[in-house]
C-alpha cells in the first residue's frame, strides 16, 4: 500500500491528507501498464498506481452522495416569479462506463416552478453528483431531469446536455470535434409545445 508524500505534477500541494491505496489496486494499474506495452517499474512509472487510484476515486466521487440532498431546502417566497428558471452552460466532466474515457461538455437544466424554486448553484450540483460516477450520457440527461421533477415537485423540466466522447474521439472512429446531444423534456415542456420552444429558445436552441 502507497502513501508517496512528494506532490507530483497535477497533484495538490495542499488539501485534506491524500487516502491510502489498496496494493491490489496499484497492481491492477501497473498490470494494465504492462498489458499497454510499458515497464511500470521505470522511473517514470514508480507512482504512477497510486496517483491513478486516488484520481480515479476523484472522478468517480459521486457514488459518495446522493444528488437529491442539494434539492432538500427549496424557497417559496419568491415574490410572485412564475417564469422559467434555467442554467445553461454548466461545464462538467465524466467518464464513459463502456471504455473508461472522459465525456467533458456542458448541460442546460430548465424547470418552471410551481411552489417552490431552489438555489441555482444547486441544480450544477445536481449535474455534478451523477456525472461523476460512470455514466452514458443518456442516462445522465434522464438522472438530471427526474432528480429535479421529484424533489422540486414544478411544472416542468427540461435537461439538454452536449458533450464530446473520448471513446470516440481518441479511438475507435477517431473522429474529434463531433459533440452528441440529449434532451429530456418533462411537464409542459413535453406537453406544451409552446412551452417547449420557449425554453429551447432560451437555452439557445
Amino acid at each position: 500500500m502507497s502513501d508517496h508524500s512528494e506532490p507530483a505534477d497535477g497533484d495538490l500541494v495542499s488539501g485534506p491528507p491524500r487516502i491510502a491505496v489498496p496494493a491490489e489496486v496499484e497492481e491492477a494499474v501497473r498490470t494494465l501498464i504492462r498489458w499497454a506495452g510499458d515497464d511500470p517499474a521505470r522511473e517514470g512509472l514508480l507512482d504512477t498506481p497510486a496517483r491513478v487510484a486516488r484520481a480515479w476515486k476523484e472522478y468517480a466521487r459521486g457514488y459518495e452522495e446522493d444528488p437529491s440532498h442539494h434539492l432538500t431546502r427549496t424557497f417559496e417566497e419568491v415574490g410572485g416569479y412564475d417564469e422559467i428558471v434555467l442554467l445553461k452552460d454548466i461545464p462538467f466532466q465524466s467518464h464513459c462506463e463502456h471504455h473508461l474515457a472522459p465525456i467533458i461538455g456542458k448541460a442546460a437544466i430548465a424547470y418552471l416552478p410551481a411552489e417552490r424554486v431552489v438555489g441555482i448553484s444547486k441544480l450544477a450540483r445536481v449535474l455534478h453528483g451523477f456525472a461523476r460516477r460512470l455514466q452514458v450520457q443518456e442516462r445522465l440527461t434522464a438522472q438530471v431531469a427526474d432528480c429535479v421533477w421529484e424533489h422540486l415537485k414544478p411544472q416542468g423540466v427540461a435537461v439538454v446536455i452536449e458533450a464530446s466522447h473520448a471513446c470516440m474521439s481518441a479511438r475507435g472512429v477517431n473522429t474529434p470535434g463531433v459533440m452528441m446531444t440529449t434532451s429530456r423534456m418533462m411537464g409542459v415542456f413535453r406537453t406544451d409545445e409552446r412551452s417547449r420552444r420557449e425554453v429551447l429558445a432560451l437555452m439557445g436552441y
